[in-house]
């Protein structure tokens, strides 16, 4: 993995005080991880300051945008860096920050890139223990990934735990808004022939169970879902 110029983490994150800094020491421990940017998205705690404790660079969003926009500040930034003439990372590693010591299993993801196997890999994560929803959204979305990816059958369609080489990173830009992120990275990269892999890996991260909370969640998560593919639908 030496030969590499590097991999950039991008890690979006929203009141993760008590996890972030437990996940920025996993990641950074990577071999071959030389940066990990935290999107501290509207936090109303001490996430920033304990992303830069850890050794993460941040980025401070005011307010709370969700998922896809707190990604694309973060896209904008690395985008910005390489037209200016830094040299491009070979692999940007998407990482939830509430994965804690479980985070360092992203080197699964990173292997089939660096072995030019996948452009994309997509981390499979085990089904969480008494919790979890009904699967309506995971569905929804393996069900318009087949049919806009053509007749791709996703493991894990709603995984944000991913690696993309540089390449693919730049052509399935922009992220889509919300909790339709996922969906739309797995298209747009199918849709331009990118290979992807999605491998088993034993990372653990706070799952919404059958709770008002929970259900609330999954609404938000299909309407984005569904936005989303009515968008990528006309692409």
């Amino acid at each position: 993995m030496s030969e590499r110029t590097g991999i950039t983490v991008l890690m979006p994150a929203f009141n993760e005080a008590d996890k972030i800094g437990a996940t920025v020491n996993a990641t950074l421990k990577i071999e071959g991880v030389d940066r990990v940017i935290v999107i501290d998205d509207g936090s109303k705690d001490s996430t920033s300051e304990y992303a830069e404790k850890a050794g993460a660079e941040v980025i401070r969003q005011e307010r709370n945008s969700g998922k896809g926009a707190a990604l694309q500040a973060g896209a904008d930034k690395l985008l910005a860096e390489v037209l200016a003439g830094a040299k491009a990372p070979d692999i940007v590693l998407l990482l939830d920050s509430d994965l804690e010591a479980s985070a360092a299993e992203a080197e699964s993801l990173v292997f089939p890139i660096v072995s030019d196997c996948a452009d994309m890999t997509i981390g499979v994560l085990p089904a969480p223990v008494g919790s979890g929803g009904f699967g309506v959204v995971k569905d929804l979305a393996r069900r318009e990934i087949r049919e806009l990816g053509g007749g791709y059958n996703a493991q894990a369609p709603l995984s944000g735990q991913r690696a993309l080489s540089w390449e693919c990173f730049r052509a399935v830009l922009p992220f889509a808004q919300g909790y339709g992120v996922e969906v739309a990275l797995t298209i747009r990269a199918l849709k331009q022939d990118f290979r992807i892999y999605e491998t088993r890996v034993e990372m653990q991260h706070r799952a919404t169970g059958k709770t008002v909370s929970g259900f609330i969640h999954r609404g938000k998560q299909y309407l984005d879902v569904y936005r989303t593919i009515q968008q990528l639908s006309k692409e």
